[in-house]
């Protein structure tokens, strides 16, 4: 089967093309696939506005809080795998620094779950920037530490970047290694992934076809493979919340890699096949499972067509990916939306359009 016998390709390019002209992003990469098998994978538009460089397969994306599911919460399941950190292990015990305070107790699972009780977000780069970049690590552990919460652990849930940035700092302090190099090799390399990966500041890597985010007025200028996320930017450009940056296919193959593992297939050496469905079970009654997000009852981003076990995530620049669990297709779709300013929210209305539109491709092809 290929993409361009199914009824609605055209379907599909109209409504990629209705969004550039609309505004939506300046340009993007769609990658759909069922089981093992990638059915679309094509570009749309341009990478930089000024420049009117088109986007390619090829084209790297910051990829933002997809770097919750796909690097810190797989350096947490590591950690579980080797035995160094269980799912109950409090920050207590791995921070020092909260042993003493009402974060002591929080759970690895509870901060995975978005319900440790702290805020959504908090600008500390305005203050992590005065100091030494060796020094903001320490700094950013006192700051989270000191930090309200706005909830006791466990009560509600609320997505927070805290509970991410937290994570990142649990996993060097534990593994030693950044969060960058742990990451990489532990399941980066041995998948053979290296279109995946953190851009440190002080070690960036080697020229690629990036695409322009936002213009940053403390920054100076329009970013382009540096992180876009300002809290991670002073970290180096590597945190646990964001600075991961991709290519569709790259994402595509981890994602294949943890889908192998659920299915009992892949090796149990690198991703227990019980570890990852525990971690994507669902958590209560919360819309989260443990570093992933699922689909809401109503008004979903991932549209209506995902089934109830499904797992994904969105990133702030317009990045996102779906996998429906029950059916093995995956939906990948990667933009710039912030380019060149962060207040366009159109792709909202247009995620939804565009997954319901590739699921009906889907789904009439198997009828």
């Amino acid at each position: 089967m290929t993409f361009s016998s199914l009824p609605n390709e055209s379907d599909v390019h109209q409504l990629m093309q209705q969004a550039l002209d609309e505004g939506v992003f300046p340009g993007a990469v769609l990658l759909a696939a069922r089981d093992s098998e990638i059915l679309l994978h094509r570009a749309w538009g341009v990478a930089d506005l000024s420049s009117g460089r088109p986007v390619t397969v090829d084209t790297v994306y910051d990829l933002a809080s997809l770097t919750k599911p796909l690097a810190t919460t797989l350096a947490v399941m590591r950690l579980i795998q080797t035995g160094r950190l269980t799912l109950e292990t409090p920050l207590g015990l791995v921070l020092p620094v909260m042993a003493d305070t009402a974060k002591a107790g929080v759970t690895l699972r509870q901060l995975l779950s978005h319900c440790s009780g702290w805020p959504a977000w908090q600008p500390y780069f305005e203050q992590l920037r005065q100091h030494p970049e060796e020094d903001r690590r320490r700094r950013l552990a006192q700051m989270l530490a000191a930090e309200p919460l706005v909830a006791t652990p466990g009560s509600v849930t609320l997505y927070s970047d805290l509970d991410y940035l937290t994570l990142g700092l649990v996993v060097e302090n534990i593994s030693g290694e950044r969060l960058d190099r742990f990451i990489r090799r532990e399941i980066y390399q041995p998948l053979e992934i290296d279109d995946l990966f953190f851009n440190p500041l002080d070690a960036p890597s080697k020229p690629r076809d990036y695409t322009a985010t936002e213009r940053c007025p403390w920054r100076g200028g329009v970013l382009s493979g540096a992180v876009h996320d300002d809290n991670a930017y002073v970290l180096n450009g590597v945190a646990g919340h964001a600075g991961l940056f991709g290519t569709a296919r790259a994402v595509f193959t981890l994602l294949q890699a943890l889908l192998s593992a659920y299915r009992g297939e892949a090796d149990s050496d690198l991703l227990a096949p019980d570890l990852v469905r525990a971690f994507w079970r669902r958590s209560g009654d919360s819309g989260w499972t443990l570093g992933f997000d699922t689909p809401s009852v109503q008004g979903s981003s991932s549209g209506t067509f995902f089934s109830p076990n499904s797992v994904g995530h969105l990133g702030f620049t317009g990045t996102s990916f779906w996998m429906d669990l029950d059916r093995q297709i995956t939906i990948i779709v990667l933009t710039n939306r912030v380019h060149p300013v962060r207040s366009n929210e159109k792709i909202r209305g247009f995620r939804p359009r565009i997954h319901d539109a590739l699921m009906e491709w889907f789904l009439l092809s198997s009828s």
